[in-house]
């Protein structure tokens, strides 16, 4: 169900602030119902903060996250998890874990890094808001 993504709107999305990116990726995965992360044969890709906390970077496309395969990660591969199964199984588990989101980072920024519960919470605004900008 992924949208289209030419160079030139991906261009300026990556020039977008983490705060805006953060909002674009809360719009893209509410339109299209699905986020994006990078899994390998041992599963998810994780980082590691500055400060020492493990997360999970999640996209709002494909072509994203495809970005990051490179170096460390080259042998990893995009991969769609459904809005529906994120909020219902890797927001609790995440949790559970004491894992982090890191929210649409770019190749030279972090993004923003949130509690699971912080991205729900978002998205539910935002669904409930009925406006998909």
């Amino acid at each position: 169900m992924s949208y289209t993504l030419n160079e030139q709107d991906k261009a300026q999305v990556l020039s977008l602030s983490d705060n805006e990116r953060f909002n674009h990726l809360v719009n893209r995965v509410n339109e299209q119902q699905e986020l994006w992360i990078l899994t390998d044969e041992h599963g998810c890709m994780m980082l590691t903060t500055d400060d020492d906390e493990d997360c999970i970077p999640v996209w709002p496309h494909a072509g994203y996250a495809q970005d990051w395969a490179q170096g460390d990660w080259q042998h990893c591969k995009p991969e769609a998890i459904s809005l529906n199964v994120w909020l219902k199984r890797w927001v609790p588990g995440m949790t559970d874990d004491e894992l982090l989101v890191a929210v649409f980072p770019t190749l030279n920024e972090t993004g923003i890094v949130v509690d699971p519960y912080e991205l729900k919470d978002a998205l539910d605004r935002k669904k409930s808001s009925g406006r998909h900008n």
